[in-house]
């Protein structure tokens, strides 16, 4: 991970420290880096669980209604990860959700992914190696 990766990871904990997640007690944070800044997103849940949203998809749609349509990068800090007897967090434990996968092969298909607990970079292909894309005909 370099400085820049790393630096965006700090500011994905500095969001999980906005997220609002009463139900289910997990914090999330994330921060999209893009050619015009950093965008923050945190998880918001609600009571009916449908209806929140993943500290991803927020960051994401941050830098969207700002007008910045290139993602260069996505970092994701989740405080409140389990960790075993030796404080460590399972990098699966702070991965992207399903969701937020589709939406980075849709918006952010070229940025690179890094997690609380992992020192590795990700890309969309590590993440969502068959990602569905829509082809329409133009018959």
């Amino acid at each position: 991970m370099n400085e820049e990766q790393t630096n965006l990871l700090q500011s994905a904990a500095q969001a999980a420290r906005m997220a609002y997640a009463p139900y289910s007690n997990f914090r999330v944070g994330a921060a999209v880096q893009t050619p015009g800044g950093v965008f923050l997103g945190a998880n918001i849940e609600t009571a009916s669980t449908n209806l929140g949203i993943c500290a991803e998809r927020a960051a994401i749609t941050h830098a969207r209604i700002r007008g910045e349509n290139e993602i260069i990068g996505i970092a994701v800090c989740c405080p409140d990860a389990l960790q075993d007897e030796d404080g460590r967090v399972d990098e699966y434990g702070a991965m992207p959700c399903g969701a937020c996968r589709q939406w980075l092969a849709e918006l952010a298909p070229k940025a690179w992914v890094v997690i609380s607990s992992s020192d590795q970079v990700y890309y969309l292909d590590d993440l969502l190696p068959c990602a569905f894309q829509l082809h329409t005909s133009k018959d």
